[in-house]
């Protein structure tokens, strides 16, 4: 009963305390109330959600208890009960409103604050923050910032870190549009914190930041290849290009691939590729055969989506090692094993780099290409290289078009079987097995297409994308454009392929394009018709905080 009444007493006092406060004319004469406000926070339950209240409220008449008054409020955000907490945190905005120097200090505490375990107190949190947000952005988010981290200055606590992602991401990000005004100062300091930060982030994190700064207006539609090109040299820092490359060295290879697929719709839009392509060309191909096994599909599949985006000068450099590299994938006897997907992508990557650079192909594969250059080599003989070019060429044509048959057949069982399946789940590995038949055929009726115009002695290149890569959506092509080798069946089939499949994820295991290609050829090798599976392994492997990406 004492304590009751004793608390009773302690609300009592406050609501005089406030009273006297509100009607005050000057309410900075009123010292002793303000301390007593100060002191009741110490109190009971119900005083301390009344004093959460009033602290603030009366806060900026009082300067020089500005200290005190502040941290007895902390308290209270850290306070055991939860009506508390969350009192205490709706009223650290009230801080700032006729106070703005305090902004930083209270935008880092709510920061801290933002891991909360319930729902109500969490939501608080971030209404407290978006109310600071909109009160000055430009100082709320470089606190914000703070707690990310970047190298000259860490995060300090991993859980907050996160939070504090998460934070921006679901509820900064959206509102970009309302919240990062004046637009153009707002959207460069952003691209600054974000560049400070990217030197400590998971792939997932670099991935959303990415995406964020290319859907800002600085980097967005109409942008000079100049910006552009800044985001392409962040993505390229990230890939870690002025590193010498080890190929045991797993992390890298995750990174260098998934940062040049992150690049390629920045090239479309004519950012230079220049610096990549050189890193491959003089680090990444030379010893390709000792790449990771499930990574090698990856990197080919991104340099012929790259390959539309190459100078010619840079074709010409690029070319001998894809040469190379082509015929070791092209083999010569039908009873070598042959890896499909693998020559769709290198027969692609070939034919638009010679597009942009057609002469040097003369020494490399024996064409008699005439540009009036010195570079066009007429004077030597390169027969031998011609003949033993086409014969590759004729060899995968014949195992192409055998796998093709047969790849035919299988769609012709597949749809019996699902005919004949009763069951949601016999239905869904039916389904199954004719996306991986629809994928196989796709490859092989590109690879047909490719290698015909290859055959002369005055090859005309493609050098356009009327050429659907096997693993991209494809737009519903003509059953003309499509019958390349005569069979109808296998046309429709593979004209009828949308080839919409899963993208590589960052995590976890998961279906990809190539590996619905390889399962397909995979399913009816035989008779000579070897491969490899080319699919990827479980996504990116982690390797801890520091240099490059944490997972």
């Amino acid at each position: 009963m004492a304590e009751a009444s004793e608390a009773s007493n302690d609300i009592e006092k406050l609501y005089q305390y406030g009273e006297r406060l509100n009607e005050a004319t000057d309410k900075s004469q009123n010292v002793k109330d303000y301390l007593g406000i100060i002191e009741a926070a110490g109190g009971s339950v119900k005083a301390k959600q009344l004093a959460a209240q009033l602290i603030p409220k009366f806060f900026k008449h009082f300067p020089t208890l500005s200290v005190q008054a502040i941290d007895q409020h902390f308290n209270l955000c850290e306070d055991e009960e939860l009506g508390v907490r969350v009192q205490a945190i709706r009223g650290l905005p009230l801080f700032c409103k006729d106070t703005p120097e305090y902004l930083s200090k209270i935008v880092d505490v709510l920061g801290q604050l933002l891991p909360a375990v319930e729902n109500v107190e969490r939501d608080a949190v971030q209404k407290s923050l978006m109310l600071l947000l909109r009160q000055d952005v430009k100082t709320s988010i470089t606190v914000l910032f703070k707690h990310v981290g970047s190298a000259e200055e860490p995060g300090s606590d991993e859980t907050i870190r996160e939070k504090v992602l998460c934070f921006i991401r679901d509820k900064v990000f959206p509102l970009k549009e309302e919240l990062l005004k004046p637009r153009e100062e707002m959207e460069r300091h952003i691209t600054n914190l974000v560049k400070k930060s990217l030197q400590d982030v998971t792939a997932d994190e670099f991935k959303m930041f990415i995406n964020f700064l290319g859907s800002m207006s600085l980097f967005g539609p109409g942008a000079p290849a100049e910006r552009l090109q800044e985001l392409v040299e962040i993505i390229e820092a990230q890939a870690d290009l002025d590193a010498q490359f080890d190929v045991s060295d797993g992390d890298h290879i995750d990174r260098l691939i998934t940062c040049l697929k992150m690049a390629l719709p920045l090239f479309k839009r004519g950012a230079s590729s220049s610096k990549f392509l050189d890193y491959l060309n003089k680090h990444i191909l030379p010893v390709f055969d000792k790449f990771p096994e499930e990574k090698k599909l990856d990197l080919l599949k991104n340099l012929a989506e790259c390959s539309h985006h190459v100078s010619p000068q840079e074709c010409r450099q690029l070319l001998p090692s894809v040469v190379q590299l082509l015929k070791k994938t092209m083999v010569r006897k039908k009873l070598e094993e042959m890896n499909f997907t693998f020559v769709e992508c290198l027969l692609y990557t070939f034919h638009h780099l010679a597009h942009k650079a057609p002469n040097a192909t003369n020494s490399l594969c024996g064409y008699k290409i005439v540009t009036g250059q010195p570079s066009d080599r007429l004077g030597e003989d390169f027969t031998e290289l011609y003949k033993d070019f086409n014969e590759r060429l004729s060899t995968i044509e014949v195992l192409t078009r055998a796998m093709l048959k047969k790849l035919t057949q299988g769609m012709t069982e597949h749809n019996k079987d699902m005919a004949a399946a009763k069951t949601d789940e016999e239905r869904n590995v039916v389904k199954t097995q004719k996306q991986n038949a629809t994928a196989g055929l796709r490859s092989c009726n590109n690879i047909i297409s490719l290698t015909q115009p290859l055959h002369s002695k005055i090859p005309a290149f493609i050098g356009d994308e009327k050429i659907n890569l096997s693993w991209k959506e494809a737009a519903k092509p003509s059953a003309r454009s499509t019958a390349v080798t005569g069979d109808k069946r296998a046309a429709a089939a593979a004209g009828n392929g949308s080839g919409t499949y899963p993208n590589k994820k960052g995590r976890g295991p998961g279906f990809s394009q190539n590996q619905l290609v390889n399962r397909a050829l995979d399913g009816v090798r035989g008779g000579g018709v070897g491969g490899r599976t080319g699919g990827r392994g479980r996504g990116w492997r982690g390797h801890g905080r520091g240099r490059g990406y944490r997972y």
